[in-house]
Order: structure tokens, then sequence, then C-alpha cells
């Protein structure tokens, strides 16, 4: 039998309502392989140890399996009320804004046993790509301390990645989810808009509510089902919440795929475009069919995207100074990429939602006949760290955000899944369907996924390592 911290977490509430492990087992497991692993990645800023035994001798008292993720430990990111911890948002002033209660997805996660085990690193306000701040310092790539983990939810994907966790949880206003994913190698859904309530303890700014959702990270996409099944019933007061059921009605097969990439946006890289040709042969074999076809309005949905979140991404009217607030490397990042920011939101709309609305359209007739959506999530794979410090370098990335943003834009459910391995990086790709059908992206996904060798659990690596 594998070890406890390398067990998917389906496999592990599985032996723990047989009862051939218990909860505290379940959760001192985890706890070791945090303490053996997390000094060499940085991804679990809070270890929550005296809570999580609390909850697993709780549960243990109580016959053992509760609900159907008893047990099961999950790390929660440090923008996700979890009771009793801050939630700092990565940034100095906010390490002391304890949460007076649970988000209402992590109330509903823990009603059905899940057990938070950890906060995990995030940067700075969600607000770059790479995972670092002046609170707790970097999160390492396992398959690289030189490259990025990703961000924003990058802490939760290392933390997955080397078996800290079986389940992360993190949030997607610009891919990030998805890229922390594709960077270290493990699997994540973006939900629908409205599917998983916002509520939390602070105000939630316009743009936040409209681009940014909850979803959970795993190393197993039938973990990613399972943590969503328990995601969805509790609206939390979230005006945009929707009870849908998780299940749509069947499609006749073979369900046709759309293998989509940017036509004005950056070449992609080598060994992503390989990626997503071997993911587009694998989904054929499975009985998809599989057609290239360019996205409707890409730029134009770029465009709107950024429009948006700088009119309408800030709670007050007037904040405090950036460099008051963040640490030198953040204020870097920001004045490096600002301008780039500002001339990625192009021509002015005067009504930003009504164009969001045609878009959305015209990519509601585009998958009509072919429900799914087969793209890169960014397209080249884990950056070295500090390119994103870089001006020049960053004058790209705007471009390069655009299939990823799109999504957002549009409310739509999308799942990334690893596919391989090459120059020692991990790569992957994202499967996007129409709102509330995130089924057809979790079925499509474990196609995938079940046709290659997992990726992770990993031990922490200090340089990538090239296969020959």
């Amino acid at each position: 039998m594998s070890e406890i911290w390398e067990m998917s977490a389906t496999e592990l509430a599985r032996l723990i309502r047989s009862r051939e492990v218990s909860s505290r087992e379940a959760v001192e497991a985890h706890l070791r392989r945090i303490d053996e692993v997390n000094p060499q990645v940085n991804a679990v800023s809070v270890v929550l140890a005296e809570e999580a035994l609390a909850d697993a001798d709780a549960a243990d008292r109580a016959g053992g399996a509760t609900g159907p993720l008893t047990g099961v430990p999950m790390t929660v990111k440090e923008n996700i009320d979890v009771a009793g911890s801050a939630t700092t948002l990565g940034i100095v002033p906010l390490r002391d804004a304890i949460a007076p209660r649970n988000a209402p997805h992590i109330a509903e996660l823990r009603a059905a046993g899940a057990i938070p085990i950890g906060r995990t690193n995030m940067p700075e306000f969600g607000m770059r790509w790479h995972t670092t701040n002046d609170l707790h310092g970097p999160t390492r790539n396992p398959w690289s301390a030189a490259h990025t983990p990703g961000g924003s939810s990058g802490g939760d994907a290392a933390a997955v990645a080397t078996g800290m966790a079986p389940l992360g949880m993190g949030n997607d206003g610009a891919g990030s989810l998805r890229w922390p994913a594709q960077c270290c190698g493990v699997t994540a859904l973006r939900p629908s808009l409205g599917r998983v309530a916002q509520g939390g303890s602070g105000p939630t700014p316009f743009a936040f509510q409209l681009l940014a959702v909850h979803g959970p990270i795993a190393r197993r996409v039938e973990d990613l089902r399972l943590a969503f099944t328990h995601m969805c019933g509790d609206s939390g007061g979230d005006p945009w919440h929707v009870p849908v059921p998780l299940q749509g009605p069947p499609i006749t097969p073979p369900i046709r795929v759309r293998l989509a990439t940017d036509p004005d946006g950056p070449d992609l890289a080598p060994d992503v475009a390989s990626t997503l040709n071997r993911a587009a042969g694998l989904l054929r074999h499975a009985g998809y069919v599989v057609e290239e076809s360019a996205p409707p309005a890409l730029t134009r949905a770029g465009e709107i995207y950024f429009q948006i979140m700088s009119a309408y991404g800030r709670v007050h009217e007037e904040q405090p100074p950036v460099e008051s607030v963040a640490s030198e490397e953040f204020v870097r990042f920001w004045a490096a990429f600002e301008s780039h920011w500002t001339r990625a939101a192009g021509r002015t709309s005067f009504d930003p939602l009504m164009v969001r609305a045609q878009i959305a359209r015209s990519w509601a007739e585009w998958m009509t006949e072919a429900p799914l959506v087969l793209a890169p999530i960014f397209p080249m794979p884990a950056f070295p760290v500090g390119s994103d410090l870089d001006a020049g370098w960053l004058a790209g990335w705007p471009a390069a955000m655009r299939m990823a943003v799109a999504v957002n834009l549009l409310g739509l459910p999308s799942v990334a899944v690893p596919v391989g391995v090459a120059d020692g990086l991990p790569q992957g790709v994202q499967i996007i369907a129409p709102r509330f059908r995130e089924d057809l992206c979790l079925d499509a996904a474990a196609a995938i996924e079940g046709a290659v060798q997992p990726l992770t659990p990993i031990d922490p690596r200090e340089h990538a390592t090239p296969k020959r």
C-alpha cells in the first residue's frame, strides 16, 4: 500500500470509511510530510496542526467516517476565510486579520469531513503570476527551484504536488488555479461563475465577483470531482450563486472538441504545442472528435477583461499607496507591468458588460456543435524566477494571458490537467466547457489522465531534470 501522504483524496476517504486508516493517522502522516518537505518549497505558510488533530480526533470519536471527505486534509489559500486563521492576502498589514467564520465553501467542505491542515502562500493581493511576498517569502516550484510555481494559488499547487495534502483550495481570477497547476504538474478545476459562493468576511470588488471563482487543486481528476461536489450547495448570501445540478443532460457521443489557440497571440513554446497535440490525440483515442477552430473575439475578450478588472477591481475609491502595504519586489513588479496592463485594455468600451454579452453569445454559438474546447493554459511552461520583474519580458504577458482570461470573462468552467514532462518541467492543457458543464470538463480531463503516467506526488528538486 502507498504511504498515506501519497494517496489520492478519494482513496484516503475510502480507507477512512472502511476504518483501515483513522482520521488522526491521515492528518499525522500529512503533518510529517509538511515537516519533511515544506522547508524546501515554502508552500504552507501556516500549519494548523493543533486544530487539524482536534478535528481528526473528533471524527474518530464519532465513529470514523461522518461525511464523504472525513479525515481528508486540505490546504487553504490565504485569501480564503478559515475561522480562527488570518486571511492575509499575502500582505504584512493583514497578518492579524483573523477570520471570524469559514467561507461558505470551506464550511461546506468541513461539514463533509475535510480537515484544513494549513494555510498556503500567495503573491500579494493575488496580483502576480509568481508566488512570493514579504510576509512568508517565496514558494519554490518542486520541479525546479529556478522556475516559478505559478500564482496566485502557487502555494496550494506546490503543497499538493509534494504530498503535503491531497486537496488544495484556491481561486482563479486570471488563471490563478490553472497556471500554478500547469507549473507544478497537478490538476485544477475553475468552476463556472455562480457555482461556488464568493462570501467572505470582507467586501469583494465587482470585478472579482464577476471574474474570479473558488476552486480545488488535486493530483487526480476524481478528487476534483469529489471536492467540487461538496463546494456548491451554500449560497452564503452570494447574489451570483446558482443552485444548478452538478450533472448536466447527456450528450450523444461522439462529443466534439475544438482544438483552439490564439491566432493573434504569441507562438506556443514547442513543448506546449507538442503537449496540446498529444492531448488531442489522447482525446481522439478515447472517442472524442477533435477539430481545430479559432475562438471568436479572443483579442477583444482580453481587452474587455482588462477594462473590467482595471475599473472595478478595487474595494475602495481611494487606497493607500501600494508601496505602503506591499513589498519592494511587488512594487517593482507593478511598476514594470502597469503600462502593459493599461495598454492591454485596448479601445475603451462605453459599456464593457454589453460587449461581454456579445462575446458570450458568439462563444455559445461556437460551442453549440462542439461543447468542449481543448486549449493551452498559457503559451509557455513555468518561467524562470525573476522573469516577471523585467519590463521587456512583461510586455508580452497580457497577450499570453488571453486564452486564460477569456474563460474568466465569460464565467466558463475549465479543468487543467497534466499531460507529461518536457525538459524537466510539467506540461498541461485546459479543457473548457459551457457554463455549468463542469461534468463534461472533468470527464474529458479524466480521459486524458487515464492515458498518461501520474506526475505527482514528487520530492522537491533543486533543478529541472530533462529527460534524455
